[in-house]
Formats: structure tokens, C-alpha cells, sequence
């Protein structure tokens, strides 16, 4: 938790016992992909006095501050992934993303952005579904 601490004051964040509680069940996995709402359940099953708008709240101020990064892959769901380094993702149909190397998708030729503008970066989401073998 030691750790934690520091890497939330790293970032600009007072380590409150919620954000300190939230951030062990997010980064005491390793990698991962997680909703809102499946850390709210890791939440209660670990006896965590939260509610769900609180781990909205932590989640998108981890990501403000760089802890996280936000995958939307449609309008009503979004994941957030503990690995922030260049990636893209598998998107398993029914299951949840898989990790893709940055340097396993190539990118070639993007639209210029609009005046004034500047791409900030891109985040590949590729739909998979089981085969019907």
C-alpha cells in the first residue's frame, strides 16, 4: 500500500482511503481490463464501504492523471486498462479485451487532423467472435 500511496501523490492525487482501497483492488492484479462495475463487485466482495458513482469517480481520476487508460468500445461500455503503455486490444465478444502489442498493428495512413489540431493518439479495437466449427 506503501507503494500505492506514492504513486498516487506521484501523480498529483491525495491517497485517500477510498482511492488507496480502489487503486490495490485495480493494480494488485497485474495488466487487466476492468468496467466500473466489475470493480464496484470486487469492491463489495472485499467489504469496501463505495458506491458505484465513487468508482466512476476514481476510475476517470486515475485517468485524468495518467494511472489508467479508457477503452470505449461502443456507446455503453468501457473498459479501463491498468497498462497505459502504446497497445491496441482484441475485443472477444462476450468475454473482454485481450492486450495486442503496439508494434503488432500498423497504422499507415491517417487522415490529417483538422486545423489546429493534432492527433493525440489512436486506439485500435478489434472485434473477435468464436468460430462455428
Amino acid at each position: 500500500m506503501r507503494r500505492l500511496r506514492s504513486r498516487l501523490m506521484a501523480a498529483g492525487m491525495r491517497p485517500t482511503r477510498q482511492r488507496v482501497a480502489l487503486g490495490g483492488l485495480l493494480f494488485g492484479k497485474g495488466d487487466r481490463h476492468v468496467t466500473a462495475e466489475k470493480l464496484f463487485e470486487e469492491a463489495l466482495a472485499a467489504d469496501l464501504p463505495v458506491s458505484l458513482a465513487t468508482v466512476y469517480n476514481t476510475l476517470h481520476q486515475f485517468t485524468d492523471v495518467g494511472l489508467l487508460r479508457e477503452i470505449a468500445v461502443d456507446g455503453a461500455r468501457v473498459y479501463f486498462d491498468t497498462n497505459v503503455s502504446e497497445h491496441h486490444h482484441f475485443l472477444v465478444e462476450g468475454e473482454g479485451l485481450v492486450d495486442i502489442p503496439g508494434a503488432h498493428v500498423d497504422v499507415a495512413s491517417l487522415p490529417a487532423p483538422p486545423p489546429g489540431m493534432r492527433i493525440a493518439r489512436v486506439d485500435v479495437v478489434i472485434r473477435l467472435c468464436k468460430d462455428e466449427d
